[in-house]
């Protein structure tokens, strides 16, 4: 069975992963979801040393200390960022790097490089807290009372709500450093993309670059929420990959 390293995007945490954890883990496979420093169960170290750079670390060392081997890491959003960084520092660990509706940065990018309209209107809403610079706080931009990062259902929102926390603004403007970039570009890569999120020139870079792990689905950014079936079958599929390699 495959051994998965869940991590989610901003505002999040490990709690948004749990629809397709259990699915996951209903067939036999080894998951772990952790919560990125100063966010959700982890807010309690909100600081304003947190940036890319320590989310990254947060995976690694989890990795490392856990002894993972042959790792399934998916990113959900800015946690394409982090994986990318992931993949850097422990390639020879990784299995497969799975972008799930996420970033996908170049050597020297942040986030704010990447999804620059996204990014700046955010900063719009940025508020200074206990001297952190803080986005995302819920409510706030891309969020409406009746759509959370695509999340329409009322019940789903309801429960998501709660869980959602600010984010350290710079995690998203430090810029990623790869030091083995040619080594972790070499390790196999899937996409799982909302099909709204996709212009088509990026569809068919994404479905080349990937080498046909390429799936798509039309729903809300939040695809582990609204349709954790499908993106837990997604990843059944990459592990029987992995497994049968």
């Amino acid at each position: 069975m495959a051994t998965f390293m869940l991590v989610h995007g901003g505002g999040h945490g490990g709690w948004c992963y749990q629809p397709v954890a259990k699915r996951l883990r209903a067939e036999g496979h080894e998951v772990h979801a952790p919560s990125l420093t100063g966010l959700a169960d982890r807010s309690h170290l909100l600081s304003d040393t947190i940036n890319l750079d320590t989310h990254i670390t947060d995976v690694v060392q989890l990795v490392e200390y856990e002894d993972l081997r042959d790792v399934i890491l998916v990113g959900h959003s800015y946690g394409g960022m982090v994986i990318t960084g992931v993949a850097d520092r422990a390639t020879d660990r990784i299995a497969n790097i799975v972008y799930l509706d996420a970033a996908y940065p170049m050597h020297g990018q942040s986030l704010a490089d990447v999804a620059a309209d996204m990014m700046a209107a955010a900063h719009q809403d940025m508020q200074v807290v206990d001297g952190v610079e803080l986005v995302l706080f819920p409510g706030s931009y891309p969020m409406t009372p009746d759509n959370y990062y695509g999340v329409t259902d009322p019940q789903q929102i309801a429960w998501m709500k709660p869980k959602l926390t600010p984010h350290p603004w710079a995690c998203f403007t430090q810029k990623l450093e790869l030091g083995n970039e040619a080594a972790m570009r070499q390790l196999p890569q899937s996409f799982i993309a909302c099909t709204a999120n996709l212009l088509d020139e990026y569809r068919e870079a994404l479905k080349s670059l990937c080498q046909g792990r390429f799936w798509e689905i039309d729903t809300g950014h939040d695809l582990m929420i609204t349709e954790p079936d499908f993106v837990a079958d997604a990843l059944c599929k990459i592990a029987a990959e992995v497994d049968g390699r």
